[in-house]
């Protein structure tokens, strides 16, 4: 089962995104979406695949610490 993870866009340069997870970050391909530094992001195998708005990330996220957590 592949997952999408939430992310914070933290720099972007051309087709290629800096973005952050949990205090990892990492380079993504931002050719599929158009993204801004600050915009909230779905990356799946390396490739942002969607925008959230920030209320809907920031719930998300929330989910996966509680989920990251319990693993433990």
């Amino acid at each position: 089962m592949c997952l999408g993870v939430p992310m914070k866009v933290l720099e972007v340069e051309g087709r290629r995104a800096v973005v952050e997870f949990n205090g990892v970050k990492s380079v993504v391909d931002a050719s599929l979406v158009d993204v801004n530094p600050g915009d909230y992001v779905i990356v799946h195998a390396g490739m942002i695949i969607a925008k959230l708005d920030e209320k809907e990330a920031l719930e998300t996220l929330k989910i996966w610490e509680e989920l990251l957590s319990l693993s433990q």
